[in-house]
């Protein structure tokens, strides 16, 4: 009997040291987050987190052009003008400059004219830019130096190039000053065939001498480009540079804004220029070198991309302007103070909605955007259809941020094709019978949960321009019934098609129905609906639509060669005037003709005339009635079937302040502000675990190993009694 109670009171001993140990180690363990995917460190710093879903190919300014790369190359580069962050309109100030650009007309032989000088004296006008000092580029390898004053790393040996696979494998880097000099190389870099900068062709038709040096430059190294001259873009000392430009062109200004006129320093493209670096993927494109308040940490597109803070970004400052709402919505509290607030963005590739609508949910992202999957669970309309935060989110502190986008998503006609474009007015009745047919009020409705406003004209609403009310109502497509706009009877698209020689959409000469074609990069399963929802748009009309989806290299040749019928477009703008719209249906930048914008080949002599008169006044009266007459000729003519204006729904969480949308400015983040605190008093409270089905389990777990446990136990007694 004393052999069986020692073994008993020493198995009880050590089930209570198990249990105590366990006791301990969960005690001294934090369970607020055991979810959290970010290092704890970063838990009271200024961090932003977000996500992407697609890779940026290029962050060169000179060869960017998407709104994903923007995202981070506005935020690194520094062109020399930005758009104020809180004033609407749109307003330019300026940013790396000292002030506005000097603007000078001249005549044929250099000789200054006055500022309301006649258009056709104008022959050139000169923007005089003075940029400030004392303004650092980032530290990066391409400007680290030795003590004699040797770049260090401009020609690599194999021994320098050992252990090197990301440029923060460089142990030293350096910087130095911004200079007038810099932003005229970057100029001169858009105007070699070798960078394809994407605007080049544009450029050569306002920039002087641009398309001269490009011709000069075939076949020169980038090193060798930074001592040709170029005739329009000269740095007149080490803070000013003078760009000329043909004739007068006011829009020019706000290419002045854009990223693809930031500033390069020539040691970027000499350290780049090694073919060993570009097989470990160190390149320009990769790796950016900027003035900006942001620089890359890190590039890992295919996990996560990391920008910081730039330890020599120059003095900025939050603005202290704005409009009365921005003082009421606590935009101005910040006013003066130093910029940036962040002190790195976090970007999580994310290539699925699900997942990343549940970490904004938990509070691990502090921005997202609404998936048509869960915006019943985030919006409800009031009774004046008027979008609302659901409780559930008003909760949460989470707040909605909505705009109009300044872009339009449209449906053009080819008019070099023979059955849509060149049949004169019985085209011109088709195109108008599809626009009525096609419900963008029922497509905004089905796939797009509202987020869009029917488009009735080029101009989207924001722009100059752009008319409210009757006025702005395409009659073509459109009746206005007590004081709103409504589309036109599916009878009157039908009389149309009568009229236009396709009675019930068969075409009256051959007796056959009519087929068109729709051609579009749209090839994803997820784009059949929609797809699908065209086909029955056109069989109101009796018109077979055929889609024809290929790849948008493909999609791009057919509209090069012409051999789209029908096409999906969309334009963002890229500065906020209606000059940045029409010129997609002007004339002389047709596309097959002159490989221009307007992808529809749309051709009206009285339009073309117009918009000449339009593009390069003030905006003023006169300028507002041409734009009317601009919008009444495309509306009779129906080269676009308008389509929509999209609305942006952005949520952010109650730590993430200072936010306004600003659909023009590429630089935002450095006025963004995160309370590192409350989100992490949030997350604790969002993500608390829950132990009870722990215990649950562990208290079944028990309730089976016990009698196990004690028919063992009775078993060995017997064992031993015997």
């Amino acid at each position: 009997m004393s052999s069986n109670l020692s073994m008993k009171l020493a198995e009880q001993r050590v089930l209570f040291l198990v249990l105590l140990t366990l006791f301990l180690n969960l005690a001294g363990c934090d369970f607020s987050q055991l979810n959290n995917p970010y290092s704890k460190t970063e838990d009271n710093q200024a961090v932003l987190y977000s996500s992407f879903t697609e890779r940026p190919k290029h962050l060169d300014p000179a060869v960017s052009y998407s709104a994903n790369e923007y995202v981070f190359i506005g935020n690194i580069y520094e062109p020399p003008f930005q758009y104020h962050y809180l004033k609407r309109p749109y307003e330019l100030e300026p940013l790396t400059a000292e002030r506005m650009p000097a603007v000078q007309f001249l005549d044929g032989n250099g000789h200054q004219l006055s500022a309301d000088a006649d258009e056709r004296l104008i022959h050139y006008t000169d923007y005089v830019i003075q940029i400030k000092p004392g303004i650092l580029y980032q530290p990066h390898p391409a400007l680290a130096k030795s003590d004699s004053g040797a770049y260090l790393y401009h020609h690599l040996t194999d021994v320098q190039l050992d252990g090197i696979n990301t440029l923060n494998d460089f142990e030293q880097t350096g910087t130095r000053e911004l200079t007038a000099e810099d932003y005229v190389y970057q100029i001169k870099r858009m105007a070699t065939a070798k960078i394809q900068s994407p605007i080049s062709e544009l450029m050569k038709n306002y920039i002087s001498g641009f398309a001269a040096f490009y011709d000069q430059s075939a076949g020169k190294s980038l090193n060798e480009i930074s001592t040709l001259p170029l005739e329009g873009v000269v740095a007149e000392s080490r803070y000013t540079y003078r760009i000329r430009i043909k004739g007068k062109y006011p829009q020019f200004i706000y290419w002045l804004a854009m990223p693809f006129f930031s500033p390069m320093p020539w040691e970027a493209d000499v350290f780049y220029d090694n073919p060993r670096l570009t097989e470990r993927n160190i390149t320009l494109d990769w790796y950016p070198i900027g003035t900006g308040p942001f620089q890359l940490q890190e590039n890992n597109p295919n996990r996560r991309m990391v920008m910081v803070k730039n330890p020599n970004f120059h003095d900025d400052y939050f603005p202290d302007q704005g409009e009365e709402e921005d003082r009421l919505n606590g935009l101005l509290t910040d006013a003066g103070k130093k910029l940036p607030f962040i002190e790195k963005v976090v970007f999580t590739l994310e290539k699925e909605t699900i997942p990343t609508w549940s970490k904004f949910l938990q509070g691990y992202y502090d921005v997202s955007g609404i998936s048509s999957d869960s915006f019943d669970q985030v919006v409800q309309f009031s009774g004046t259809g008027d979008p609302n935060l659901t409780a559930d989110m008003q909760n949460k502190g989470i707040h909605l941020q909505k705009a109009v986008s300044s872009s339009i998503f449209y449906i053009g006609f080819n008019m070099l094709d023979a059955t849509l474009g060149k049949n004169g007015e019985k085209s011109r009745k088709l195109r108008q019978a599809i626009s009525i047919a096609i419900d963008y009020e029922e497509f905004i409705s089905i796939f797009m949960n509202g987020r869009g406003i029917p488009a009735h004209g080029a101009l989207p609403p924001g722009i100059f321009g752009y008319a409210e009310g009757k006025e702005g109502v395409n009659p073509y497509v459109y009746d206005w019934v007590d004081g709103q706009p409504r589309r036109k009877d599916i009878h009157y698209a039908q009389k149309l098609m009568k009229e236009a020689g396709y009675p019930g959409g068969v075409d009256s000469k051959t007796g056959q129905s009519l087929i068109l074609y729709l051609d579009t990069p749209a090839t994803s399963i997820e784009e059949r609906p929609r797809m699908n929802w065209f086909r029955k748009q056109l069989k109101k009309l009796g018109i077979k639509l055929v889609i024809r989806g290929t790849d948008y290299n493909r999609f791009q040749q057919k509209m090069r060669a012409g051999n789209a019928q029908i096409f999906m477009w969309g334009w963002n703008a890229d500065y906020p005037d209606p000059e940045n719209f029409f010129f997609l249906l002007y004339g002389p930048n047709a596309k097959v003709a002159f490989g221009g914008e307007n992808a529809g080949n749309y051709q009206n002599p009285k339009f073309d005339r117009l918009f000449r008169q339009m593009r390069n006044l003030n905006n003023n009266e006169q300028r507002y009635k041409l734009i009317q007459q601009l919008q009444d000729l495309i509306r009779h003519d129906a080269p676009w079937l308008f389509g929509l204006y999209p609305e942006d729904y952005v949520l952010h969480h109650g730590w993430y302040t200072n936010v306004k949308p600003n659909l023009m400015a590429n630089n935002r983040l450095k006025y963004h502000k995160i309370d590192p605190v409350k989100r992490k008093e949030n997350r604790q409270q969002w993500n608390a675990p829950i132990f009870w089905p722990l215990g649950l389990f562990l208290l079944l777990l028990i309730g089976l190993i016990v009698p196990a446990v004690i028919a063992y136990r009775k078993k060995i007694r017997l064992a031993l009694n015997d």
